[in-house]
């Protein structure tokens, strides 16, 4: 069982920054490839980016240039750089954790934490 706990989100004004952070339980995090999702109201919930446990990364095309995913192995944690922040970016925002090498962007992971929410003003 993994668990993961997301923290970072706030207020922000729109060309702002934020970093958020997923730490996650357990022995073995370096070996799940993990992802970021999002959702706003009324909307579903999208991929924004992906790490592998080898760290390749993907991303989607609406963070692109402004988003950066990495991860720490030593400190199980995984993060998100969120720069040039637009208000299209406000959403709960939430780590997952696929036990697999490749990254999807499909909800297809094992394991979600609970969320944190990114506001971003106009």
């Amino acid at each position: 069982q993994v668990q993961l706990v997301e923290s970072g989100g706030g207020l922000v004004q729109a060309g702002g920054s934020l970093r958020l952070s997923c730490t996650t339980s357990g022995r073995t995090f370096s070996r799940y490839t993990m992802g970021w999702f999002r959702q706003a109201p009324g909307k579903e919930r999208e991929f924004v980016a992906g790490i592998s446990w080898i760290g390749g990364t993907l991303y989607a095309d609406s963070v692109k240039g402004r988003f950066t995913i990495s991860r720490d192995n030593a400190k199980n944690t995984l993060y998100l750089q969120m720069n040039s922040l637009k208000p299209e970016d406000t959403a709960v925002y939430y780590c997952a954790a696929r036990a697999a090498i490749v990254v999807v962007t499909t909800a297809e992971y094992d394991y979600w934490g609970q969320g944190t929410q990114v506001t971003v003003s106009s």
